[in-house]
This record gives structure tokens, sequence and C-alpha cells, in this order.
């Protein structure tokens, strides 16, 4: 009798439980759910942002992206921009938290530098940048002329237009995925590193045997977080190139933005958004995919 008393207690309060579960699911519901759900109906249909007439067309919008030029020409840009600003996002934030993760005022001023830029808002960066790149009286200009070499046109030319703002997007923001790996490497035990020290492990071994295979979580999720926000790209390209030259620089939220606000055609803006969302979730699933096989063929 003393054993099912604290069963039956526990059943009653269940949902008081739940109750505590109840807001937060509200909130999700409000904020994610209605709108993924409303925008995948606006998608079959032909919505005038304008009027806001709304006429069901089915998949119609679908099958007019699947003939868009233009569409696959953004796709395949932002898919660009992704595969080139992901790995170095991991790879340099990574080398950063690495050298400022000791103790002392040199390191914690290195950390704050760092990081500073990533609180900047995107409008300031782009214009402090787009000075820098200004052809002959740009600071890169002129560097390249102090050194005697030709002027590279890094915002004009097809094939370093979208090179360039991935750059800049990672000195803008790389101070972000530098805090969460360094605070991987703060929770890796220090007992381990002694040991290492008190064999007279070489520090290649220590980092490849050692401090890798602990922050693998950490890669994983910084990366996973990259390609996300990499997938979403706009306001930069947006100031700095305006998606030109010859559309090399467009992204796909450019083109939601432009189809919804500049040919008020909602309905077709909200497919191609449905497109995006689908080919993130491939792209995530596919790195968890192909991280969860390395890490079952590794045990």
């Amino acid at each position: 009798m003393s054993t099912a008393a604290p069963t039956v207690g526990l059943r009653a309060s269940r949902p008081a439980y739940a109750l505590f579960v109840l807001p937060f699911v509200a909130v999700y519901a409000a904020l994610l759910l209605w709108p993924l759900a409303k925008g995948i109906f606006i998608s079959f249909h032909d919505h005038d942002l304008l009027s806001d007439d709304s006429i069901w067309i089915g998949l119609a919008n679908y099958q007019e992206l699947w003939g868009d030029e233009v569409f696959h020409q953004v796709v395949w840009n932002t898919i660009r921009f992704v595969l080139i600003s992901t790995p170095i996002f991991v790879i340099l934030s990574l080398t950063l938290a690495l050298a400022v993760n000791r103790p002392g005022k040199l390191a914690t001023f290195l950390r704050a530098t760092f990081f500073c830029a990533s609180v900047f808002s995107v409008t300031l960066i782009t214009l402090v940048w787009k000075l820098a790149l200004m052809p002959e009286r740009g600071l890169i200009a002129q560097f390249f002329a102090a050194l005697g070499l030709p002027e590279l046109p890094l915002l004009t030319s097809d094939n370093l237009a979208l090179l360039t703002v991935a750059l800049v997007t990672v000195w803008w923001i790389i101070g972000l995925p530098m805090i969460m790996f360094l605070s991987a490497l703060q929770q890796i035990p220090g007992d381990i590193y002694e040991a290492a020290a008190l064999d007279n492990t070489p520090r290649w071994r220590v980092l490849t045997h050692i401090t890798l295979p602990s922050l693998k979580r950490a890669i994983v999720l910084v990366a996973l977080i990259e390609v996300i926000r990499q997938f979403q790209v706009f306001p930069q390209i947006m100031l700095m190139t305006n998606g030109g030259p010859n559309n090399t620089t467009r992204s796909v939220v450019q083109f939601i933005y432009e189809q919804a606000f500049m040919q008020l055609s909602l309905g077709y803006a909200t497919a191609a958004s449905q497109v995006l969302l689908a080919i993130m979730l491939i792209g995530v699933s596919t790195q968890l995919w192909l991280e969860r096989d390395k890490t079952g063929g590794q045990r």
C-alpha cells in the first residue's frame, strides 16, 4: 500500500506537468507551426499581395519554379555560398579558439577583438567593406597598387563577387562560432592534458588524439548552425552587390523578397520559401547522417 500511493500521486500530477509545458507549446505553435502551415497553404495559390486576392492554382507555382532559370541560378548561388563559407567558419573559428584558449590579458583582448565585429549591424559592416573595396581609391586597391599588383574586381567579377561576400561574412561573424568552440574547449578536463604532458606527448598528437575528438560534437553543432544560417544569406548580398554582377550573387532569400515585395506575387514567393526549407532540411539531414556514419565507423 505504501508503494501504490506514490504511483497514484504521480499519475494524478501528470496534468499539472502538462500545464508547465503548455505555454511553450502554445508559443511554438503560434510562431512556427502556424506560419509554416499558412505558408504551405499560400504556396498553392496565386496570391496578389497588393489586392490580397487569392486563387487556388494547386502545384502551378512549383511547376513554374521548376522551369525558372533565374530560380535555378539563385539556388546554385546559395549552395555555393554555403559550400564556401561553412568550411571556412568551422576551420578558422576552431583555429582561433585554439589560439586564444589560454590565460592572460593578450588572449582576453584577442577574444574580445574577434567577437567585437559580430555585434555590429550588417549595414555598418557592408558600408565599411564597400569603401575598402572601391575601385582605385579603396584600401584594397591601394594595397595592391603599393605592391605593384593589378587591381582585382572583387565585387564586379562574376568569379570573385560571391567569394568576396563570403569572406566578408566570415570576417563579420567569425566571433560567434569561435566562442562556441572556446566554451567546448574549456569543458575538456585538464587532467587529460596533464597526463599527456607527463608522458611527453607531442603537441600534434595531443591535438589529434585528445582535443579534436573531444570537440567532435561542437564541430558538428557549429557546422549545422552555419549551414542553416548561410542558406538564409541576404542582407550583405543585397547591400554589397544587389545580386550582381549578372545574377551571380543573388540568393534564394533575395529572390523571395523580390517576388513578394517587388513583384507582389506572394504565392510564388512562398513556394520558393518552401523549396528553400526543403533544401535546408536535406542539407542538415545529410550532414547529420554523414557524421553519425563516421561516428559509427570509429566505434
